[in-house]
């Protein structure tokens, strides 16, 4: 069995973990994960749903660390400047960034659409929900 941090002793935070200390413990989070094998694309996205409302309409609280600013992001000023998010967020290798962001924005703009929009959210191309 892989061994995590805490069993050398190292814990991080003041908070208790949850009984399978992974981050689906917190109520409400899933995540899911897919490989992608086609012709044209081979690579994985986890995408991990923050909670069970839409984060679009009901906005959580939220901020963004840098450690190491190799990769590529989609989103981070926005969180920096309006201490929010609005989406789920996901995780791919950097030349998909910008389909996964595409496929994030098509999933908002249809789950808003769905439940009745607040008319706020653009599709691309300027339509509006």
């Amino acid at each position: 069995m892989r061994k995590r941090i805490r069993d050398y002793g190292i814990i991080i935070g003041k908070g208790e973990t949850g009984p399978l200390n992974k981050i689906t413990d917190v109520k409400g989070v899933t995540v899911g994960h897919t490989t992608v094998d086609t012709p044209d694309h081979k690579t994985g996205v986890t995408v991990i749903l923050p909670c069970e409302d839409n984060p679009f309409s009901n906005k959580l609280t939220a901020a963004a660390y840098i450690h190491n600013g190799f990769g590529k992001s989609l989103g981070l000023v926005q969180i920096e400047e309006l201490g929010t998010l609005e989406t789920p967020i996901a995780l791919t290798n950097t030349l998909n960034v910008g389909k996964v962001h595409d496929a994030l924005v098509d999933y908002m703009v249809e789950r808003c659409e769905r439940e009745g929009g607040d008319g706020h959210l653009h599709k691309p191309g300027g339509g509006r929900v």
